[in-house]
């Protein structure tokens, strides 16, 4: 319940934000947005009732929705357009960082030492990105259309709609079997418990490592780069859905490997074709994008949820690596740079 619903309201956030806040200095928004992050941890780590815990995470996926969806706009208003690909993958850097040190050190703080603590540590590190971006952070604003005009400019695109659809699909795919990998973990009668949590840690490895990757390839083979992301993806979900309870050490490692590798190529591949194809309106395209994302993870949780419950797990995996394959026909029709002349996203420094 609380994945989704940070999920959803995350999404929504998203898209008032590119609305709403548009006009906001990017840095000044950062940090006020990281003190809301900091606010709603503290929150859950001193609740005494779930509905208070509810309410600190509605209030962190409001603050997360903004936050991610400006993010990937001001990280390329800084660089020259021939970079978008590289600026995002560091972007999403973070994300994989994220999941390196995220679910195994909650996890072990959780187990040992109680889930508060893992609340308190994520907003002391809420302290620390603050203090980064004040002093790493440019004060920079970037020169995208913003307001509703802007945002109904954005959806009538159909390439961007076709993006925006094969996102969906992939990643409402994607979390619908990573959000139950490590019940599926403990199904493997070959797998030690006690390797469980290594790994989860080489998933999150390989997808730090696939995000750098994706950055060198991503601005000459954005295409190839995500399309043979999904087919890896979609191999590794079919083979793990199909091979029993029974698979080796070594090759539940080599199918995490390949996963955590190939999915940043989704992450980053799709935020950087939607930048790549919003010319000067960057801002609510990635809005809208990370609407579209945040959607997808409460959809494939929820669906997740429902075919663990209804039918099996094994038959889960199936099911979500044959629908990431199935995007890649959407992948297929979009097109990988813009037939017009293509405008470079602009940038423009306030003035201190």
């Amino acid at each position: 319940m609380t994945v989704s619903l940070y999920a959803w309201v995350g999404a929504l956030s998203a898209l008032f934000a590119s609305v709403f806040l548009g006009n906001v200095a990017k840095k000044r928004l950062l940090l006020v947005l990281t003190v809301v992050l900091l606010i709603s941890n503290i929150m859950a780590a001193t609740v005494n009732t779930y509905s208070m815990l509810l309410s600190a995470r509605v209030l962190g996926a409001l603050a997360h929705g903004a936050f991610w969806a400006m993010i990937g706009a001001t990280a390329v208003a800084i660089v020259p357009a021939r970079y978008i690909g590289a600026a995002t993958s560091i972007v999403f850097g973070g994300v994989s960082a994220a999941s390196v040190f995220g679910v195994p050190v909650s996890n072990y703080i959780g187990i040992h030492f109680g889930w508060r603590q893992a609340f308190w540590l994520m907003a002391a590190l809420s302290v620390i990105a603050f203090v980064g971006i004040s002093v790493l952070v440019p004060q920079i604003t970037s020169k995208s259309a913003l307001g509703l005009d802007a945002l109904k400019g954005v959806l009538k695109s159909s390439t961007l709609w076709k993006i925006y659809s094969a996102t969906l699909l992939a990643v409402t795919a994607h979390f619908a079997a990573f959000t139950y990998i490590e019940p599926w973990l403990h199904t493997q009668s070959l797998l030690s418990t006690a390797f469980i949590p290594a790994v989860l840690f080489v998933y999150g490895i390989a997808g730090l490592a696939g995000n750098f990757l994706t950055g060198v390839l991503i601005d000459k083979y954005l295409k190839l780069t995500v399309s043979l992301s999904v087919l890896l993806i979609c191999a590794v979900l079919l083979f793990l859905g199909l091979s029993g309870a029974s698979l080796s050490a070594a090759l539940i490692f080599i199918s995490m490997i390949v996963w955590g590798v190939a999915v940043s190529g989704i992450f980053v591949g799709f935020q950087t074709w939607v930048l790549r194809m919003a010319e000067d309106k960057a801002f609510p395209a990635s809005a809208i994008y990370v609407s579209f994302f945040n959607t997808a993870i409460g959809i494939g949780a929820s669906v997740g949820a429902w075919m663990v419950s209804a039918f099996s797990m094994p038959l889960l995996y199936i099911v979500a690596g044959t629908a990431i394959g199935l995007s890649v026909l959407l992948v297929a029709v979009i097109p990988a740079t813009l037939t017009a002349k293509q405008s470079p996203l602009e940038k423009s420094y306030e003035s201190n």
